[in-house]
């Protein structure tokens, strides 16, 4: 699996990542057995690297993944803006968890927050290396417009503090944030030096909104981009789920206009997803999310797909992809 540079640093991740969000039954009942297997696809085609999150199972995706890459040659991101406090939620569905562990999440941006959340991963995991340290869900889309001007504030005085911190002290080699809009980046660039934007659902081949203000600015910065949600939420797997919840008519309505083109050059709708990101520069990695070995085997034959020049080139000239979207040249998996 090719590699590439997170922002300035010398992490090198694989262009085809794991998104561990469904090892923690994130919308969908999933066994340690079954994220095991789906994994050791994944290991099976040289891919090493994998994100998860407190949040995701209320700490399950990390201790399946942590067993999963013990003793290897692994790269692992994992996130900090959640704390996990004993005791069960009353509804997991109402946080898109499936039988989650029996902790409940607080939010902490704060220095403080940040230090235990990164020492509670490590337990969890059972690493002694995080190489990357994302700040997670911050933003208006996570917690509205004025409980986040408290969130953000944290952050700015005393939670990137602890971040630049840990890089500096060799105990994580990258920082960043792990979010779903694009605003947020660009304030958050206001207030520190941050590697890399795991950004999910924004620069997809339904959606290229980055391209207008935040690529832009990241370029001047210096930092990369990971694409999570790469088939967002499942739309663009013949799935109803877009941004995680049912998608609107309009939605539908592109996506039934990207099916066509696909159709007329005999390409899978979900390769051109997986495909499409990784033309920009910015773009280190994709990370979609699987639920077995069998899924995680559908999303390596996509990768691997030939995809005709002339599919890009008629879905920039319908309009269904941004006039400044780099397009494919060859296949970047292969």
């Amino acid at each position: 699996m090719q590699k590439r540079k997170i922002g300035q640093t010398q992490v090198a991740v694989d262009v085809l990542g794991v998104g561990g969000a469904p090892f923690g039954g994130n919308f969908a009942e999933l066994g340690a057995a079954d994220a095991l297997a789906a994994l050791r696809t994944a290991f099976g085609a040289g891919i090493r690297y994998v994100d998860t999150a407190p949040f995701y199972g209320f700490g399950r995706s990390e201790r399946v993944i942590g067993d999963a890459v013990r003793g290897t040659d692994y790269v692992i991101s994992t996130k900090v803006g959640r704390l996990l406090a004993p005791g069960a939620v009353d509804d997991p569905m109402a946080h898109g968890m499936i039988d989650p562990l029996p902790f409940h999440p607080v939010y902490d941006y704060t220095y403080d927050g940040v230090m235990k959340s990164f020492a509670d991963s490590q337990q969890r995991l059972g690493l002694d290396r995080i190489d990357i340290l994302l700040v997670h869900d911050i933003g208006a889309f996570q917690h509205g417009a004025a409980e986040n001007a408290r969130h953000f504030e944290d952050l700015r005085a005393s939670g990137y503090r602890a971040l630049a911190a840990l890089k500096d002290s060799g105990q994580v080699r990258a920082i960043g944030l792990g979010v779903n809009e694009n605003e947020i980046c660009l304030r958050a660039l206001e207030i520190g030096q941050w590697d890399v934007f795991l950004l999910a659902g924004r620069y997809t081949l339904l959606e290229q909104t980055p391209l207008d203000d935040l690529f832009p600015a990241c370029q001047a910065a210096g930092t990369s981009i990971i694409c999570g949600g790469p088939f967002n939420s499942g739309v663009l797997v013949g799935r109803e789920m877009w941004n995680y919840a049912k998608a609107p008519v309009d939605i539908v309505s592109r996506v039934g206009k990207l099916k066509a083109v696909a159709a007329r050059h005999g390409v899978s709708l979900p390769a051109a997803a997986l495909q499409f990101p990784l033309a920009h520069p910015l773009v280190s990695s994709v990370i979609p999310g699987s639920r077995s070995a069998d899924e995680f085997a559908g999303i390596l034959n996509w990768a691997r797909e030939t995809i005709p020049a002339a599919f890009w080139q008629d879905l920039q000239t319908a309009g269904l992809v941004h006039d400044a979207a780099p397009l494919p040249v060859v296949n970047p998996y292969l």
